[in-house]
């Protein structure tokens, strides 16, 4: 057994069922539901029935993670006498990481003798998830506290994050596109392609006119990357919210391109994602030689 922890927050995006399995702390964000408070349980069952509310028109809303919280859940690892390697998602995209390290400082103050490492992954959602299953997974197979970090480090930036959204009013709520935008776009059937670039936000790189166009330029960046490196056992993990009919489709695609690669996954988006993009989001993940958005 290792002699240290790796724990994540809920938005890894990562199963209940995997989480419990490997033994992975992680902290849950939370998010309201018309004004309901919820906690972000990584369950499959949680997921889908956030989708499926917020087609019938629910609002959701999103919190950060503060100092204090942040500081229990270390205290909670630590008490264990085991050092700890946290995950998180990029810094870009939340204040939460801020919070994150003003705690581990506090806490690396009170336990001297045991090590606490905050990681700036540049990762969201399932790319965040990925990182994290290949630290465990080297982690598991013996890999030393250091030589996990190191990995994690060189590596996080080689993880593709390949995203579409089916409606521009969730991305106007979030701020990321103007009222106008969001209308014309609607009326034009103009669906964004989104990218995760090193530095860790979420950018629109192309707007394709219709799912089908969008769906194929996620696929056209996909093959693109498998087609750069051998591919074989490259596992490729899915994240839908409420289109398990197109991730199918993507999945289905990849395989009969490249039937040499790994496992394919498909679990549904985690809700902290989903909240600001909205249901019909589909997204790739996977390891490659270097982002490349298109």
């Amino acid at each position: 057994m290792a002699d240290y922890i790796i724990a994540t927050s809920s938005t890894s995006d990562l199963t209940r069922t995997w989480l419990d399995a490997h033994g992975i702390p992680f902290i849950p964000y939370t998010y309201t539901v018309n004004d309901e408070l919820c906690e972000d349980d990584c369950r499959e069952e949680s997921r889908a029935a956030v989708y499926r509310g917020m087609r019938a028109g629910d609002r959701l809303k999103t919190s950060m993670i503060n100092e204090f919280v942040y500081y229990d859940f270390f205290k909670g690892l630590l008490d264990s006498g085991k050092d700890v390697i946290f995950l998180d998602m990029s810094k870009e995209m939340s204040v939460s990481f801020a919070n994150a390290n003003k705690a581990a400082e506090r806490i690396r103050e009170e336990y001297p003798q045991q090590k606490l490492y905050v990681m700036d992954t540049c990762c969201i959602s399932g790319g965040l998830g990925t990182l994290v299953q290949n630290m465990v997974e080297r982690m598991e197979a013996g890999a030393s506290y250091d030589e996990a970090i190191a990995w994690g480090e060189e590596n996080k930036l080689k993880i593709a994050h390949r995203f579409t959204v089916d409606d521009l009013n969730y991305l106007k709520a979030g701020g990321r596109v103007s009222n106008a935008s969001a209308l014309v776009g609607s009326l034009l059937s103009i669906k964004p392609v989104l990218y995760v670039p090193d530095r860790g936000t979420l950018d629109v790189v192309k707007k394709a006119r219709g799912r089908k166009a969008a769906l194929k330029s996620i696929m056209d960046g996909v093959l693109h990357d498998l087609s750069k490196i051998d591919c074989t056992g490259t596992r490729i993990h899915i994240l839908q919210a409420d289109c398990v009919a197109d991730a199918e489709h993507v999945r289905d695609e990849i395989k009969t391109a490249f039937p040499q690669v790994g496992e394919i996954t498909i679990t549904s988006l985690g809700v902290v994602i989903g909240a600001h993009c909205g249901p019909g989001l589909l997204t790739v993940f996977y390891l490659c030689e270097s982002r490349q958005p298109e």
